[in-house]
């Protein structure tokens, strides 16, 4: 089954120094930007960290420090990648919670203004473990009957995953053709930023998800505790979660004058 798509989709898959969205690095991005009239565009790219890639993660995915001592840095290819993904819905494994937010990470780095208002996200991952509750390799087998051999290479896990929600489209009636739907069905609790620091409430507004202020109005906090604000900015927080707090203070203040 194809996609039905009213603007065009990117699946990606990243590879990276670890799994810590704040300090973590890109060592591989690949892209497969589908448009809604089934043409297909692929864009993949080492990456030189700027930090050490660990032992253990050269185990993972095979890249090791060497290999990618002489690729650009991220901030060299991000507007790149910008220009590729700009109009585009995303779609990917586990990208919900991991590759989305250290791709987010990396832009605001690069000072590439990156943010998700008008996109939709489709977690493949999520959709299969709601359904099946297995890894992308087993997916790969149980929906498309082939095998993952080049598991952990961002290119196969990219082209995998495309392959894996059309056939889960295939093979469930209840799951709609629809960009929107999927993004829906395959998203958790909603949030505000990638990290889950700042939740929507029942009525849609953004509230503090951990630590004192659990529960509590952002802009009440910020309001009641102006201090506070600064310590977020200066905390070790993702960068998109202190773009997403800027933001609701900045529109809080806005408010204040009409």
């Amino acid at each position: 089954m194809q996609l039905n798509l009213t603007k065009p989709i990117c699946f990606f898959d990243l590879e990276t120094t670890g799994i810590n969205i704040t300090s973590d690095r890109i060592v591989e991005i690949s892209i497969l930007k589908v448009h809604p009239n089934g043409k297909e565009e692929t864009y993949t790219q080492r990456v030189n960290p700027t930090i050490p890639i660990p032992p253990q993660v050269t185990l993972v995915h095979g890249i090791s420090d060497a290999d990618v001592a002489d690729k650009p840095t991220f901030k060299e290819i991000s507007k790149d990648v910008y220009h590729m993904i700009k109009d585009s819905d995303l779609g990917g494994f586990n990208s919900n919670r991991f590759d989305i937010p250290l791709l987010a990470e990396e832009m605001l780095r690069a000072e590439v203004d990156f943010d998700m208002k008008n996109t939709q996200s489709i977690d493949v991952q999520t959709i299969f473990h709601k359904m099946e509750q297995r890894t992308l390799s087993a997916a790969y087998k149980f929906y498309c009957g082939k095998n993952l051999d080049d598991a952990h290479s961002a290119e196969a896990d990219t082209l995998a995953t495309y392959e894996v929600l059309k056939a889960q489209l295939d093979k469930y009636e209840e799951l709609e053709n629809d960009t929107k739907f999927l993004a829906e069905f395959s998203s958790r609790k909603k949030f505000a930023d990638f990290a889950g620091f700042i939740a929507y409430n029942k009525e849609g507004d953004e509230c503090f998800s951990f630590g004192k202020h659990k529960g509590k109005l952002v802009t009440e906090v910020l309001e009641k505790e102006p201090g506070y604000f600064g310590w977020l900015l200066n905390a070790d927080f993702p960068l998109y979660t202190k773009k997403v707090l800027t933001a609701i203070k900045l529109r809080a203040f806005n408010n204040k004058l009409f």
